[in-house]
């Protein structure tokens, strides 16, 4: 429950107690509960589109849904969003490009990207049946934190400092596992094709991200683990939609 606690707090700006324990390696091994907090983070915004739904069209609703999205992770993810779209833009040595991501500018590429990881969540999000779009909403986030999960199971830090390093030192094969283990029946329950898709498709863009950047930087970073979040849960809700479309 500590863990769950810590996972909870770095993930959201929710206003939770502090553990009375607290160590680096507590960081690491919070990651097994990342989904369930993803999960959480779901039952949220379902909660808030229950409310939406009946002052709003579902237009504007999917528009408010993504805006609460952002503001109850603190945006952390779409900084890494940024970060990384400015190091790619930079178009240099693996030096320039971690230098760029540490730079807390926000250049030209980083703020198209935001803007375009906006867009396509809103549209993908609109696209779901509504029939289907509660189940979306949970199954969004949970696969998104799983995918990062998995960018950080035996990773090597890209850099030495960093928040990321406390978060990579901890994180093994029996944690992503065990995440998995959970999230295969619940991706089931609530989509059932449809969430499984979903499930496939994020863990293999996840290990897209994590090859790559293994790659071009020698290792992974905290911005590339919040990029790798926000590119799952676009991919998590193309997945459903594709899915009804070939599978009704």
């Amino acid at each position: 429950m500590r863990r769950f606690l810590i996972a909870l707090q770095f993930l959201t700006i929710l206003p939770l107690p502090s553990p009375k324990q607290f160590s680096d390696d507590d960081l690491g091994r919070s990651t097994v509960w990342f989904p369930l907090v993803g999960l959480a983070i779901g039952g949220l915004l379902l909660l808030a589109d229950l409310g939406f739904a009946v002052l709003f069209p579902r237009h504007l609703t999917d528009a408010l849904l993504v805006a609460l999205l952002a503001v109850l992770t603190g945006a952390l993810h779409l900084d890494g969003v940024g970060d990384v779209a400015d190091g790619l833009g930079a178009r240099g040595s693996r030096e320039r490009f971690l230098a760029v991501m540490k730079d807390s500018h926000l250049g030209a590429a980083g703020a198209v990207a935001i803007v375009l990881v906006l867009l396509l969540k809103y549209a993908a999000l609109l696209a779901v049946p509504i029939y289907l779009k509660r189940s979306a909403l949970l199954l969004m986030p949970m696969l998104a934190r799983l995918t990062q999960v998995l960018v950080m199971t035996n990773a090597r830090a890209a850099r030495t400092d960093g928040l990321g390093v406390a978060f990579l030192a901890g994180v093994d094969a029996g944690r992503f596992s065990l995440a998995v283990a959970y999230c295969i029946p619940l991706s089931w329950l609530l989509g059932h094709a449809a969430g499984v898709a979903a499930l496939v498709l994020s863990l293999l863009w996840g290990l897209t991200v994590k090859q790559y950047f293994t790659r071009r930087l020698g290792g992974i970073s905290g911005d590339i683990i919040g990029f790798a979040g926000e590119g799952a849960e676009i991919v998590a809700l193309l997945a459903i939609v594709a899915t009804l479309a070939v599978v009704p």
